[in-house]
């Protein structure tokens, strides 16, 4: 597989295993082929509904603002034969 299919699939993954969370803003933030253990490792951001800043200047405010926290996941998937091994979190320093 290629790195758009391999980018098409963790996408899909990470929409079908968060839908209940009706997550928003979904997008790609990094891709890595690891020819060792021939793996993609791919990273994608998301946003939450509850995600969404408190203001003072109230909820509308801020959702004009678009200011949101994100959660990024790392999906790990096998280059031979596309099955997805892992989605986990990936920490970012603030």
């Amino acid at each position: 597989m290629d790195a758009k299919e391999a980018v098409r699939l963790a996408k899909r993954h990470v929409l079908d295993l968060f839908a209940e969370e009706e997550i928003l803003d979904i997008g790609l933030e990094e891709v890595e082929f690891n020819e060792l253990d021939d793996t993609w490792s791919i990273t994608i951001g998301f946003s939450r509904p509850w995600d969404q800043p408190r203001s003072i200047l109230g909820p509308t405010l801020s959702s004009q603002m678009g200011i949101r926290s994100r959660s990024y996941k790392v999906v790990l998937i096998s280059d031979s034969d596309a099955n997805v091994i892992s989605v986990k979190n990936r920490e970012v320093k603030s």
